[in-house]
């Protein structure tokens, strides 16, 4: 048997050289583009950030502005501006309710979807209407 030549050893040497370069430049160029990505997805958050804390500061304006119209001596001023006579109400007057106004509201809305039928008799079983109740 017959050794190889020596220039077979060399041209396998310069293709694994040639496929170590290929395959490190790929790499690079990954590594290149997930970077670029992450960068987009960081500005393109700093933007939403930005736009959440305006939001946040208009809402809080508004809030602020509204607090301001609901305080009881501004009412009182509008009133007299307005000239329209009202009298604030006497502890008499308040109804102070110690449950959610919300589910108060819903279950005063929906009473009906949740009580009997209006036909049924005694020695029947209770039928209910399946209909979904809402808040609004």
């Amino acid at each position: 048997m017959k050794p190889p030549p020596t220039h077979a050893h060399i041209n396998r040497l310069i293709a694994l050289t040639l496929l170590l370069l290929v395959f490190s430049g790929s790499l690079g160029l990954g590594a290149v583009w997930v970077r670029q990505k992450i960068s987009a997805t960081a500005n393109r958050s700093r933007v939403l950030v930005a736009r959440l804390d305006e939001v946040d500061r208009r809402l809080d304006e508004v809030s602020a502005e509204v607090a301001a119209a609901v305080n009881p001596d501004a009412l009182l001023r509008q009133n007299q501006v307005m000239r329209l006579a009202l009298a604030t109400p006497r502890e008499v007057q308040v109804v102070r309710i110690a449950e959610s106004p919300e589910l108060r509201l819903a279950a005063k809305r929906n009473r009906e979807i949740f009580s009997l039928a209006s036909d049924q008799t005694a020695d029947r079983a209770p039928v209910f209407r399946v209909v979904t109740a809402s808040l609004r």
